[in-house]
């Protein structure tokens, strides 16, 4: 029963966190990026230049909504990723392009616009690209730290990368940048000197959006190994499998200089841990001498698990 419980809870938890996610995702795109007609990279780049582009044919609606160009070109790649990538292809990247979708849909009418003027438009387009693209850039983290992807052009670069050995991170980046770049050829009433401002704007929107995500995942996932030498090496290990809930390893050593053997205990744990493993060791032995270390990825009980 409780551990049925704590499967249903653990699922729940993936699900709300990659919802606020993708709020933040939309937002960023919703009241900093497209309020100013600028671009960024993906799907929903290319849905902002089709609603840019059929502004005159649809005034009524500021042209054809985001919204709907997002759903339609990703439940397209969706359709053709399930057969090049099989069935398996995540339900949760399924259910992230539904949401994703209905905030784009729905935000633009609960959010005032007189608040998207004063927050947004009112401080300059560097501004809001900046923010815009942080937005964005903790959105996709949080998604992605729940297994959880937002689709688009990361369909796209899984179903090359399985038949060529080219980095996803290359494929999409090279995307983006064709994408926004794309703009240049559509219709506007913009004069050249405002397309090449918004297409260097959607540069520097991928570029923070890019190092947001990359900042918030190593944040997130960053692990380090701790390499304690201790003569109270039991009381050290008890404290820390007790009130930190870590493994400890019990490792056999030899000082070279004093030729005295000794224990070392190694332990594996998150760097947002760091200070309270640090304060049990020295509230056991002040003179406990350490190593730190950064560790690039931990997998297992407790830390990230090897996905398919």
């Amino acid at each position: 029963m409780e551990k049925g419980f704590a499967k249903a809870f653990g699922i729940f938890k993936e699900y709300f966190l990659i919802t606020v996610g993708l709020f933040l995702y939309t937002s960023g795109w919703a009241v900093f990026i497209i309020p100013n007609h600028m671009l960024g990279g993906g799907v929903s780049g290319i849905s902002a230049i089709i609603q840019y582009a059929t502004s005159n044919l649809l005034p009524a609606t500021g042209g054809f909504p985001i919204s709907y160009s997002f759903f339609l070109i990703n439940m397209v790649l969706l359709a053709i990723a399930l057969k090049v990538l099989g069935k398996g292809f995540g339900f949760k990247t399924v259910y992230a392009i539904f949401v994703a979708s209905l905030f784009f849909r729905i935000l633009p009418v609960i959010v005032p616009d007189a608040f998207i003027q004063e927050i947004a438009v009112s401080n300059g387009k560097l501004i809001c690209t900046l923010f815009g693209g942080a937005c964005s850039g903790v959105g996709i983290g949080i998604t992605f730290s729940q297994g959880g992807s937002t689709g688009g052009t990361d369909i796209i670069a899984l179903m090359i990368g399985k038949y060529r050995n080219i980095s996803p991170g290359k494929l999409i980046l090279s995307m983006d940048v064709f994408i926004i770049a794309s703009s240049l050829l559509l219709p506007s009433q913009e004069t050249m000197g405002v397309k090449l401002a918004n297409i260097l704007y959607g540069y520097i929107m991928v570029a923070v959006c890019s190092s947001a995500l990359d900042m918030f995942l190593s944040g997130t996932r960053r692990s380090m190994q701790i390499l304690i030498f201790s003569k109270k090496y039991v009381e050290i290990a008890d404290k820390v499998t007790k009130e930190m809930h870590r493994g400890v390893t019990v490792l056999d050593g030899q000082g070279w200089y004093s030729k005295q053997d000794g224990k070392i205990l190694l332990v594996i744990a998150r760097k947002t841990e760091q200070n309270i493993i640090f304060k049990i060791i020295k509230e056991v032995d002040k003179e406990a001498f350490m190593s730190v270390g950064n560790v690039m990825g931990v997998y297992g009980q407790g830390f990230d698990q090897i996905k398919k």
